[in-house]
């Protein structure tokens, strides 16, 4: 029995311990790659490269193949042996092993093991830029969720205040110190203020459900994220002069990567087709034997009679007869020979080389041969776009990330501001010299600091991050 209870009790701390489990963001971030379906799929296609690359590697290698087949026959049959027509009813065996080797294709082999190296590369890199952009979904959202509960924390630590600011209106009203109606305004603030905890604890519980299905966590009752320990980490990055970021975003971003393996990608496409110009020489041997049982006849010397006279003509002029000595033979059937010995006696092999000149294929070549030559010049304008794009971007997230900054650094100077105001404002409200509508505005316009701050903080943070992640900082090494 105690044992028992011993084990409810582990059993209830255990999934109490999992329920009330936070998730940090770098948990959120490998748990999001190891489980992202896009991420697995790019993972697939790497795989699948992984396999082109051994087909290739297989074409340098010669080809072996081995055939066999039985049958019988009835009726009128060529005996595959003697080659005699029969009329019978025999078994046949033939079995045959041909090896084949290319001596040269135009290179075409050499060029497709190349090209193969080239696309796993270049999947590969697409699988990185996937990741990249994974975990800069996972932080924005999960950024996303410690804003919306740093500015409940707002909404209630000021909701606090406002409810005390209620029981102190309540016995200035009482005593006849205050109208009736400052009290009712603090109340509707205090409505209001009901509300819009509501709506934050709402938006918490939404951007927590966002990052779940990000992250394909079904359990969305239980999930939450470790909201503490979040601050600005600047690593310099901001105060980099812009070339340095964009010649370090050009020499690691996988974008330009996947631009570049798309070129050398199309070159090694057009080799391959020109190398359809050229001949083909390849080598071959061949092996096969052959077994039936099927009867023969054969000739034999009658050892009783070995001898027979015959004519063989006639002397013209005397009319006599010319008669010569010939083997008396008997014709005898004879069963077929064991299978193994009928293995090496009706064997053969054959061998040689074999060319192949392209003289004319209707222009298919040669419109293959331009069409990647086309398509090479179009991934050189990709590769191009590409660098413009990157370029751009790095920029706007230079830009960005210097805008938060100056966005954030005016929020707390504007938090300070009003924060001075609604003290002023307090003071004066709490003698009489002021109504509650005027305290009132003067506490929203403070709340309204504090939520700006939060969102102007977060969002430098992230900014910062994408930034950090342009100069070639792995998105798993981020620091926040």
């Amino acid at each position: 029995m105690r044992k028992t209870i011993c084990i409810v009790i582990i059993l209830i701390t255990i999934s109490s311990q999992a329920q009330n489990k936070k998730w940090t963001l770098i948990e959120c971030v490998q748990h999001a790659l190891e489980n992202n379906i896009s991420v697995k799929q790019s993972e697939l296609d790497v795989d699948a490269a992984e396999v082109d690359k051994l087909t290739a590697i297989g074409n340098f290698l010669p080809s072996l193949s081995a055939s066999s087949g039985i049958s019988e026959n009835t009726g009128l049959s060529f005996n595959p042996v003697t080659n005699n027509a029969q009329t019978t009813t025999f078994l046949s065996v033939t079995g045959r092993v041909n090896v084949g080797y290319t001596l040269f294709d135009g290179l075409r082999n050499y060029r497709t093991l190349q090209r193969a190296e080239i696309s796993r590369l270049a999947s590969q890199y697409r699988l990185d830029k996937m990741k990249d952009d994974i975990s800069l979904f996972v932080a924005n959202g999960y950024l996303q969720v410690i804003l919306n509960k740093a500015n409940l924390k707002v909404l209630k630590s000021q909701n606090d205040v406002t409810k005390e600011q209620i029981t102190r209106t309540q016995d200035l009203v009482d005593a006849g110190s205050l109208p009736r109606g400052d009290l009712l305004e603090i109340k509707a603030t205090d409505a209001s203020e009901q509300q819009a905890i509501i709506n934050a604890e709402n938006s918490i519980q939404i951007s927590l459900i966002s990052l779940a299905q990000l992250l394909l966590i079904k359990d969305y009752e239980n999930f939450d994220i470790e909201d503490e320990g979040y601050d600005i980490i600047d690593g310099g990055i901001a105060d980099k002069d812009i070339s340095e970021i964009l010649a370090k975003a050009k020499e690691s971003r996988s974008e330009i990567k996947i631009a570049e393996e798309n070129v050398a990608l199309a070159e090694k496409d057009l080799q391959i087709a020109r190398g359809a110009f050229y001949p083909t020489l390849s080598a071959f041997f061949g092996y096969d034997t052959r077994y039936t049982d099927a009867t023969s006849f054969i000739q034999e010397i009658n050892a009783s009679n070995p001898t027979e006279t015959r004519q063989i003509g006639v002397v013209e002029a005397t009319g006599q007869a010319v008669v010569s000595q010939f083997p008396n033979t008997l014709t005898r059937e004879v069963g077929a020979d064991p299978f193994t010995d009928q293995l090496w006696q009706n064997d053969g092999i054959s061998y040689g080389l074999q060319l192949n000149i392209p003289i004319l294929n209707g222009f298919a070549t040669r419109g293959n041969v331009k069409r990647n030559q086309v398509n090479l010049e179009r991934t050189k304008y990709q590769l191009e776009q590409a660098e413009l794009d990157l370029e751009s971007t790095v920029y706007q997230a230079y830009v960005d990330a210097r805008g938060a900054f100056k966005s954030y650094e005016a929020a707390k100077k504007a938090l300070e501001s009003q924060e001075l105001a609604y003290e002023y404002a307090k003071e004066r409200y709490d003698v009489g010299l002021t109504n509650a509508f005027d305290f009132s505005q003067s506490k929203l316009r403070y709340d309204n600091s504090n939520i700006e701050l939060n969102r102007a903080k977060y969002d430098y943070i992230f900014k910062l991050k994408v930034l950090e992640l342009y100069f070639g900082i792995p998105a798993t090494e981020l620091k926040f």
